[in-house]
């Protein structure tokens, strides 16, 4: 259960911190309204207060984060700015996320 409940908190932490950089990105890029900062202010400080919640905030569990990210963000381009994944990039995801795995799972020196 506890791996669960952590998965769930890396995903929303990613969440929080792809809105927090995707907002300013319309506002610069798409010419969306200066407006769009604010939630994105508010996106990025809760992805820095969701990072305190995690076990241990360094390290591994900080790899293990950025193998979620990945994935996040990529389904963010698959759902977000509609554009399909490719056969690669979801390759890509499997060597991230296997990558991840090794590095949270694998055997601990004293």
């Amino acid at each position: 259960m506890e791996i669960a409940k952590t998965f769930g908190l890396f995903v929303i932490t990613a969440v929080a911190e792809i809105v927090g950089c995707y907002l300013p990105y319309l506002w610069l890029k798409q010419g969306g309204s200066i407006w769009l900062l604010v939630p994105a202010a508010i996106s990025l400080v809760a992805f820095v207060w969701l990072l305190t919640l995690h076990p241990h905030a360094a390290g591994r569990v900080y790899a293990a984060y950025g193998g979620v990210y990945v994935s996040v963000a990529l389904l963010w381009l698959w759902a977000v700015d509609t554009v399909r994944p490719t056969v690669t990039d979801w390759v890509g995801v499997g060597v991230v996320l296997i990558g991840m795995a090794i590095i949270m799972f694998g055997p601990r020196h004293a």
